[in-house]
């Protein structure tokens, strides 16, 4: 089940840095980079499989002592910023937690193999009357 926002506010400890980028002398001098670090194991909203799901695949994003690190920096505000990383935690959440349907195998009906082999032919006849009269 994917956490609401006020959850992850709760659960997820949020960092804080100065970043590069446009904003002129501001970038010198407020901390706007938010980083957020999310404790996967000790996040009470997931569950044990959920949590081994997690780690699969989200592998490249945890590091050692399993957290989850996001950032984001694309703001001159720290407040949107914040904003942005919870919205990017949830929308990593949400792939990473998806389950693709198994696919059922169906067969194909015997009518409609049949139009397709006559419409078929009915080409191949017509393809053949448009040749020129070779002679036997």
């Amino acid at each position: 089940m994917l956490p609401v926002r006020e959850d992850i506010i709760k659960v997820a400890a949020f960092r804080t840095s100065r970043s590069g980028g446009k904003g002129g002398q501001n970038v010198n001098k407020v901390s706007s980079k938010v980083e957020l670090v999310l404790d996967l194991r000790s996040a009470p909203f997931f569950t044990e499989q959920e949590c081994m799901l997690l780690e699969e695949r989200l592998a490249g994003r945890i590091d050692q002592e399993g957290c989850l690190h996001i950032v984001s920096q694309e703001d001159r505000s720290q407040l949107m910023n914040k904003e942005r990383v919870i919205v990017k935690l949830i929308a990593l959440l949400k792939s990473a937690l998806h389950v693709q349907k198994i696919r059922k195998p169906t067969r194909i009906p015997k009518a409609i193999v049949r139009k397709r082999l006559a419409d078929k032919q009915s080409v191949s006849s017509k393809k053949e009357m448009r040749r020129r009269p070779g002679f036997d």
